[in-house]
């Protein structure tokens, strides 16, 4: 992947969007990319299970979990079948657990932080449509970059 986040953001200004600098690493992948999907769920992760089963196909799946501090959203069970399904890498605006084993994975996840607890299941939550957080919004078939530097989201394919 040959791609810095800041010089996209030099090379198209009008055409990216930084999130805040919120979001802590994990996984082995610092830098991915890929179209975004997304999920909006509020301290419950069935959608997240479901999502990941998918062909992820280089995408990224953006999960707007509120900033919820109260439980994880992704565990290393999630994280593997995202790898094992092609994903290019996960965006939590919420908390991830089992980061140690995650961070042994050749995934890319961003997330606020971890918590030990695994979240209730519901199966409650929306499915592709526009999520707002971190100061940008994040809308399904637009790109997301991620590297050491942020997030960034530009609405078509930058590189």
């Amino acid at each position: 992947m040959c791609f810095q986040t800041a010089d996209l953001c030099d090379e198209f200004p009008d055409r990216v969007k930084a999130a805040d600098p919120i979001f802590k690493n994990y996984g082995t992948k610092t830098k991915f990319c890929g179209e975004i999907v997304t999920l909006k769920i509020h301290e419950d992760n069935v959608l997240v299970k479901q999502r990941l089963t998918e062909n992820g196909n280089g995408k990224v799946l953006v999960v707007d979990g509120g900033g919820s501090m109260r439980c994880a959203l992704v565990g290393d069970i999630l994280a593997k079948s995202a790898v094992d399904n092609g994903w290019a890498g996960i965006v939590v605006y919420g908390c991830i657990r089992d980061s140690a084993m995650i961070n042994t994975m050749d995934i890319g996840i961003k997330a606020l932080n971890t918590h030990p607890l695994k979240s209730p299941k519901h199966g409650r939550g929306d499915k592709d449509i526009p999520v707002n957080f971190a100061g940008v919004s994040f809308h399904v078939g637009h790109y997301l970059y991620a590297d050491e530097d942020g997030v960034i989201v530009a609405d078509a394919k930058l590189k």
